[in-house]
C-alpha cells in the first residue's frame, strides 16, 4: 500500500477531477476533515506540494483559494489511480452526491479586490458558469473597507444584483 502523504495527493486529485470544476481549499479540506483522513495541517502541505508540482493549479482571492487539476494532474493520476481504495472513491462520491450543488454554486460567486495605480480599489464581482462569466463587473471604491465589504455582501446578494440589472437592462 502507497504511504498516507500519496494516497492523500491521489485523493485530492481524484476530488478535483471528479468534480469538473475548482474546489476551495475550504471545502477540500473540510472533506478530509470530515472524513477523519488527516488534519488540517497536513492537507494544507498536500496542496502545496500538488501546487508546487504542478499537478494542480491555485487561484487565490481576498478570501480563498481555489484549486483545479492540470493536464499533468490528471495523467498522474491515470498512472496511479489504482492506489486510490474502493472504501475513498466511495467516500469521496458520497461527498459529491451530498454536496454538488452547493458546492458548484459557492465557487459559482467569486468577488476580489486590488488597489488601483491611484489610491482607489478595484472591486471584481463574478458569477461563473463552467469557469466562464455569466455577470463580470468591476466597481472603483476609495477605500479597502468598502472593497471588503462589497466582496463579503456579493456572496449573500449576487442573486439579487443579477436579477436586478436583468431587469432593468432589458426594459
Amino acid at each position: 500500500m502507497a504511504e498516507p502523504f500519496t494516497i492523500y495527493k491521489l485523493t485530492i486529485l481524484y476530488m478535483l477531477n471528479k468534480a469538473g470544476f475548482p474546489l476551495s481549499n475550504t471545502q477540500i479540506s473540510n472533506f478530509f476533515l470530515d472524513q477523519e483522513y488527516t488534519d488540517y495541517f497536513r492537507v494544507q502541505e498536500v496542496l502545496g506540494d500538488l501546487v508546487d508540482t504542478e499537478l494542480i493549479q491555485a487561484r487565490s482571492t481576498h478570501s480563498n483559494t481555489q484549486y483545479s487539476i492540470t493536464a499533468a494532474g490528471k495523467e498522474t493520476l491515470g498512472f496511479f489511480k489504482d492506489k486510490i481504495t474502493e472504501g475513498i472513491e466511495k467516500d469521496v462520491l458520497k461527498f459529491f452526491a451530498e454536496n454538488k450543488v452547493a458546492l458548484r454554486q459557492e465557487n459559482s460567486m467569486v468577488a476580489n479586490y486590488y488597489k488601483t495605480t491611484g489610491s482607489d480599489y478595484a472591486v471584481r464581482c463574478q458569477i461563473l458558469s463552467d469557469e466562464k462569466p455569466v455577470l463580470d463587473l468591476t466597481l472603483s471604491v476609495r477605500t479597502r473597507e468598502q472593497a471588503e465589504a462589497i466582496c463579503g455582501n456579493w456572496k449573500k446578494q449576487n442573486e439579487d444584483v443579477y436579477a436586478y440589472l436583468m431587469d432593468i437592462l432589458l426594459q
